[in-house]
């Protein structure tokens, strides 16, 4: 479900409405509801309901009362009813099914409370949001350098500005509970608006912004999930997983919420098995759990006194056993039970293109080409082996004029002693 400006372009790349959340078709927001019920009218004397629903800022939706009459769809942008001034949303949702929305999210339909549409925004209420929607993320980065300089312990996650630029929520984290009343001083002065602080838990800071998961999809949290149930790391325990906190915890900091997805299907399988810490008493020594495998039916045991070697025993030979030690009857050993293990062979796989190599398409190097000359003993060499020429002849020439030099220097030397 994309609006048809997100569709993708010819060459298959998509383009992308670019609208940051303030999609006009409300199709590529998340936590969106289907109108099944759009192309249905109301029955005859039957008015429609008369409460919408309206999205505001990083998917938060808030239920309005179309007091005025107003004719509205989905998609529109609407001025709604805030303390102080109004502020700006998008209808996400009309008709029957807000009333469902409303039940399913505990708001009373029949409540006076519940705050009112005032009319469809102007051009000009627009370009008002536009810009203060502009001015959240330099302010979001100056707001963390106030907090670090007042050396408060807590993280500033968002802005949000009210639709009137008239105000300005600070949505921040923190472990414990925080004293800014100076900071809240110098946002006034540095931002010249209305300052609102609002902490959220660390799962409602992951929804709000949004991610990728380890899994590789869009966190569940921002897209689906609309209530975090409590994770123990118990959850983990039961479904055999290493406790490490750096491959259990998401990008929230907490115990991922998908541990408790499939903790009720292995719950019903552990009924089935015998206690983990179970020990199996034979006349060889006693043995305790070491691993188990619910989908196969397998337990692994090991003696007290040698746990390198570990035997594999169905869930019923263990009940046989234990069994037996409840009558205080010890069995010979674990091996009359134990299955034999059958290694398996490892698996060769033959690539017929011959494409396995990673390097495939590097191009080759090229080798560096020697500047060094020629040493003069090996061309004396290579001349040897040279069949006796003219080029021979005038190398052998040249080598014997370079052994008269000598001789002339010794004469020259012996004529100026004789004539000293």
């Amino acid at each position: 479900m994309a609006c048809t400006s997100c569709s993708t372009t010819d060459g298959g790349a998509p383009k992308g409405c670019k609208n940051n959340g303030t999609c006009g078709t409300d199709s590529c927001n998340k936590l969106t509801v289907f109108d099944w019920l759009s192309n249905m009218s109301a029955p005859n004397g039957e008015t429609p309901f008369d409460c919408v629903e309206v999205r505001f800022k990083n998917g938060r939706k808030e239920f309005y009362r179309n007091t005025e009459k107003l004719s509205l769809s989905i998609g529109d942008i609407v001025a709604t009813v805030a303390s102080p001034g109004h502020d700006i949303g998008i209808v996400t949702l009309t008709g029957e099914l807000v009333r469902v929305q409303m039940k399913k999210k505990g708001v009373n339909p029949e409540s006076t409370e519940i705050p009112k549409v005032y009319r469809k925004a102007s051009q000009k209420d627009i370009d008002i949001w536009s810009t203060a929607r502009d001015r959240e993320e330099p302010m979001k980065v100056r707001a963390r350098e106030l907090a670090i300089i007042q050396k408060l312990e807590m993280k500033i996650s968002d802005i949000e500005f009210q639709g009137d630029g008239s105000k300005a929520t600070f949505y921040y984290t923190a472990n414990d509970r925080v004293d800014f009343r100076q900071l809240i001083k110098d946002f006034a002065k540095e931002f010249n608006t209305r300052i609102e602080m609002k902490q959220v838990g660390f799962r409602q800071e992951a929804s709000r912004l949004g991610g990728i998961g380890s899994c590789g999809r869009e966190l569940c949290c921002s897209t689906w999930l609309t209530d975090f149930r409590s994770v123990n790391t118990s959850a983990a325990r039961y479904q055999q997983l290493s406790l490490n906190p750096q491959k259990l915890a998401g990008q929230c900091g907490k115990l991922k919420c998908c541990l408790n997805y499939e903790l009720d299907t292995y719950m019903d399988a552990l009924k089935d098995f015998p206690d983990f810490d179970t020990k199996l008493h034979t006349e060889k020594g006693d043995a305790i759990c070491q691993k188990q495998d619910i989908f196969k039916g397998l337990m692994w045991f090991a003696y007290t006194d040698n746990f390198a070697n570990w035997h594999v025993l169905k869930i019923e030979q263990v009940k046989e056993i234990i069994a037996e030690n409840k009558l205080k009857k010890k069995v010979a050993s674990l091996e009359d039970f134990a299955i034999e293990t059958v290694e398996e062979q490892e698996k060769n796989f033959n690539n017929a293109v011959g494409q396995e190599s990673l390097t495939r398409f590097d191009q080759p190097k090229k080798k560096k080409k020697s500047n060094k000359k020629p040493k003069q003993n090996a061309e004396v060499t290579v001349g040897i082996n040279k069949p006796a020429n003219q080029n021979t002849n005038k190398h052998s020439g040249n080598n014997r004029h370079h052994n008269k030099r000598p001789n002339s220097n010794n004469r020259s030397g012996e004529e100026k002693k004789s004539a000293n």
